[in-house]
């Protein structure tokens, strides 16, 4: 059983430390006595409260429309009016380890705790409560590498009420703080606790995993939603399961199945292709090698496909469910709340790492994925910026442009845009939130304009927006006036 004498209360105690425990990769003298100690303190079966800015991810894609149900279903009223509480919250007491909601009144949010409650209280959590709890390995300083729940963590930070503030409890898995970062990457590679593979399965350097959660950061892999699909219909997960199990079986369904001659925005193609994976996994031998060497059998395939129920029945009745039905599948939900996913244009040139001086967008579509740019930018009429992932240190500026689109990225100056003719884009659906430092001007923008979730130091300005300025019921924090269109935001 897990110890669970470092257990800390939700928000009660700073970051970065432990109550309990004589770390493996600390001094002595720094994990004795009493009150919160560093992180380096924690020894494997801690529970220990985080911030989900802390985390560092072990992988670097996703399966974006996992997290797209999740985040149809935080942002539906459904639930509600079926007479339950909203599904984040259930999701949110069963990470914490606390099994599900058991209040959640009106207004009630996860960033405030007291506005909800768990059916287990703090203090008397199970191995059966704690064995759903999302796991981190303490790395050299104390860093926290999440190796289990990037999907579920992701929701929590881009859902209604997510920051990169909320906080959650993780079960530590191992303390490996005392390693050199080349000794520790080595270890994590041995133990499988880092998936160093790209949205093609091509394989790629720990130098290529994002520093941070938020959907921005990762790269979408179909397959790994797809095998979310096939969950208790192709495959059921294991007791024990080992981390990245999903991708595994995403890594053998390439071979198998081609998502590309599917039309995945659409239902009926879409349940056709989990249809046919999930009876190819069930179809497997007990010990068929799936990948890496863990047999389908470690993976969990399933006895009968879909429990042995027709496709009129059983969980892949449910799956199918419309959007339209009281109860709706998975998969509509999903695709739901993806078609609210505005989508940038395709890039005509790309700049990423380190950029020293002034950058002007004079034509097509320049974006900056994951790039460090010192420097001015500016986009002049009939061009195209998006930024992903980025930090400018520097103004932006943009006039008549075609399309600006800045997701989880940080702004080191002001930001004006005005008269774009195309989608203005700052956070929102699919799109992490930013932190500008400075003034933020939004005027005479005529294709749309997405604000939401961002952190402003300076005035945010909006005027003569049309047809005016989305924020989806995310607000975000601006520490200067709001004016105009902004002032209601």
């Amino acid at each position: 059983m897990p110890r669970i004498g470092a257990l800390l209360l939700a928000g009660a105690l700073a970051a970065g430390t432990v109550v309990a425990g004589a770390g493996t990769g600390a001094a002595a003298d720094s994990c004795t006595g009493s009150g919160p100690l560093p992180r380096v303190c924690a020894q494997p079966g801690d529970l220990i409260d985080v911030r989900l800015g802390e985390l560092h991810p072990t992988q670097a894609v996703l399966g974006f429309d996992q997290v797209f149900y999740k985040l149809g279903r935080y942002g539906s009223d459904r639930d509600e009016a079926a007479g339950d509480v909203n599904k984040r919250f259930d999701d949110w007491c069963e990470t914490n380890g606390q099994e599900e909601a058991a209040t959640a009144g009106p207004g009630a949010r996860l960033d405030d705790p007291s506005s909800f409650s768990c059916t287990v209280p703090v203090g008397q959590e199970t191995p059966a409560t704690i064995a759903p709890m999302k796991t981190a390995v303490v790395g050299p300083g104390g860093r926290l590498y999440l190796t289990d729940g990037h999907h579920t963590l992701t929701s929590f930070l881009e859902g209604p009420d997510g920051s990169a503030d909320l906080r959650i409890r993780l079960r530590v898995t191992d303390n490996f703080s005392s390693l050199s970062t080349p000794a520790f990457w080595q270890r994590m590679t041995e133990q499988r606790k880092v998936w160093l593979r790209d949205e093609e399965n091509r394989p790629l350097g720990v130098d290529r995993l994002p520093d941070r959660l938020g959907i921005t950061h990762f790269r979408d892999d179909p397959y790994r939603s797809l095998v979310y699909f096939t969950r208790d219909i192709g495959y059921e997960v294991p007791d024990g399961a080992t981390e990245f199990l999903e991708f595994s079986w995403g890594a053998w369904l390439r071979g198998e199945h081609d998502t590309k001659a599917y039309d995945l925005r659409a239902p009926g193609p879409y349940l056709d292709l989990v249809k046919g994976a999930s009876k190819s996994m069930a179809a497997l031998d007990a010990d068929a090698v799936v990948d890496d060497g863990r047999t389908a059998a470690q993976l969990g395939r399933i006895d009968a496909w879909n429990g042995g129920k027709k496709e009129t029945g059983g969980e892949f009745a449910k799956l199918g469910r419309p959007l339209s039905d009281p109860k709706p599948g998975k998969l509509a939900e999903a695709l739901g709340y993806r078609a609210g996913v505005l989508p940038a244009p395709a890039c005509t040139r790309t700049v990423t790492g380190p950029r020293t001086g002034p950058l002007t967008v004079t034509s097509g579509v320049t974006c900056l994925d994951r790039a460090a740019q010192r420097g001015p930018v500016v986009v002049r009429p009939g061009a195209a910026l998006v930024v992903t992932g980025s930090t400018l240190d520097g103004p932006l500026q943009a006039d008549r442009a075609a399309a600006v689109h800045l997701c989880g990225s940080r702004v080191e100056g002001p930001v004006s845009v005005s008269r774009t003719t195309g989608p203005v884009r700052v956070g929102g659906p699919g799109c992490t939130a930013n932190t500008v430092a400075g003034p933020v001007v939004l005027t005479g923008n005529t294709g749309g304009v997405l604000f939401a979730a961002n952190t402003v130091t300076g005035p945010l300005v909006c005027s003569g927006n049309r047809p005016g300025v989305d924020d989806t019921g995310r607000a975000g924090e601006v520490s200067g006036p709001r004016t105009g269109q902004c002032a209601a935001l």
